[in-house]
């Protein structure tokens, strides 16, 4: 590989034009034609035995060149880039300008390339770091959760069905007087005023008594899900089974040894106090730490290219539609339900993603004017913890993720630290 020509042509673009020689072409051909020639027939020859000479006369000269190209060009752009010194931010435009066997071919790529970026003041930043202490409040707001979840259900028969009440169902939904697919359910545990089924549909169970069996009848919302049920009537043949109400336990020090390892409600509290107020303190760091790095952000001047913004974007889709399908969804049905295009499901991270890639540029900006590094030390212990939260063997872990790749996001979290630790930090 051989660049033949690198030069700025506009803002963050470079025209950068490189040549892969005949000899790296040719063996690029043979190894083509050595994974082509299984399938081809020719004449007086076995399937894939014809010799390479007979097939290019048959076929073209050119029958291997694109295949030839598609094995050796991402490697050879990746080369090229590298020597050229570039940091690309986007993917390329590349133009194969000259093919021949006996000069080989050669690249005009287009790329997008990383911003110039100029810091403002990032040392000596002003900042209050404010800790909501945990009040009274707070640690009865939290015993009342731990009695919520604590709560059981228990029966009652002397009475009919109240709004927070969880009664157990049968029903079975008709539409059109059909029943339709979905709509029935057996000993089903629902709690009134949830919302969980079809507005309408919880209200009508209320005041209905055990044993008893009733219609409720409910409209499907204009924009529900299954089309085919969209806005239309539908009639539940309802039983009610079952009443239960949930019975929540005395907070007193029998309820701290049961929900703790404490054993009275005094140290249940103290013990709450502490957790919170440590909570509350990396809260009000994390606060603290975000207004520095944006107080770096906003001195910052850069002509962010749009392509990283996209990227960002192209990212944070990616990324949720993986979580969609480890719950068994489509990026597509999730669409569907929230009646959204792709267009606009994007446009919801957009603000999101400049925020994250103005945040990294001025970091990253900080560790080059700093000249901060990561150590081989800091490296293992960052990969120790992934290997441990994942539960993944470390020697493969090594082999997955680049060494420099790791040191960097390093790097750039240790530029918070530096921003931190040279900052006029009062508490309030």
């Amino acid at each position: 590989m051989e660049i033949i020509r690198n030069e700025k042509v506009a803002e963050n673009t470079v025209e950068l034009e490189f040549k892969v020689s005949a000899e790296e072409f040719e063996k690029a051909l043979t190894a083509a034609f050595r994974k082509a020639n299984k399938e081809i027939t020719v004449p007086g020859f076995r399937k894939g035995k014809a010799p390479r000479n007979v097939v290019e006369k048959m076929f073209g000269q050119e029958i291997f060149f694109n295949d030839a190209i598609d094995e050796i060009l991402p490697q050879a752009y990746e080369d090229a880039v590298k020597e050229a010194g570039l940091v690309v931010v986007a993917r390329p435009e590349l133009d194969i300008t000259t093919c021949t066997r006996e000069e080989g071919f050669t690249v005009k790529a287009t790329l997008t390339t990383y911003p110039e970026v100029k810091l403002g003041q990032y040392k000596g930043l002003k900042v209050e770091k404010t800790v909501i202490p945990v009040s009274d409040e707070l640690i009865e707001a939290e015993l009342m959760n731990l009695q919520d979840r604590n709560a059981r259900l228990v029966s009652v028969s002397d009475r009919a069905a109240q709004l927070d009440d969880t009664a157990n169902i049968d029903f079975e939904g008709f539409a059109d007087g059909v029943a339709f697919e979905g709509g029935k359910g057996e000993g089903f545990d629902l709690l009134l005023g949830s919302g969980q089924f079809i507005p309408g549909f919880e209200e009508q169970i209320v005041g209905h008594n055990i044993g008893d069996e009733f219609d409720v009848e409910v409209t499907f919302p204009t924009e529900y899900h299954a089309e085919e049920l969209a806005g239309k009537p539908a009639v539940f043949k309802t039983k009610l089974n079952e009443i239960k109400v949930k019975e929540l336990p005395e907070i007193d020090d029998e309820f701290a040894k049961d929900v703790s390892e404490f054993d009275t409600l005094e140290e249940l509290k103290a013990n709450i106090k502490e957790v919170k107020g440590e909570e509350a303190d990396r809260a009000a760091e994390m606060d603290m730490e975000n207004k520095l790095v944006s107080q770096v952000v906003e001195g910052m001047e850069a002509n962010i290219p749009e392509a990283m913004f996209e990227t960002r974007v192209d990212d944070m889709v990616n990324d949720f539609a993986n979580r969609l399908s480890q719950q068994g969804l489509s990026i597509e049905l999730y669409l569907q339900y929230t009646q959204m295009d792709m267009e606009s499901f994007r446009k919801t991270f957009r603000e999101q993603a400049e925020e994250q890639v103005k945040i990294r540029l001025a970091l990253e900006a900080v560790v080059k004017a700093e000249e901060i590094t990561a150590s081989d030390e800091e490296y293992e212990e960052e990969l120790m913890k992934a290997a441990t939260a994942y539960n993944f063997p470390l020697p493969e872990l090594r082999k997955m993720i680049p060494v420099e790749e790791v040191k960097h996001d390093l790097a750039v979290q240790k530029a918070i630290d530096f921003i931190k630790a040279n900052a006029e930090i009062t508490n309030a």
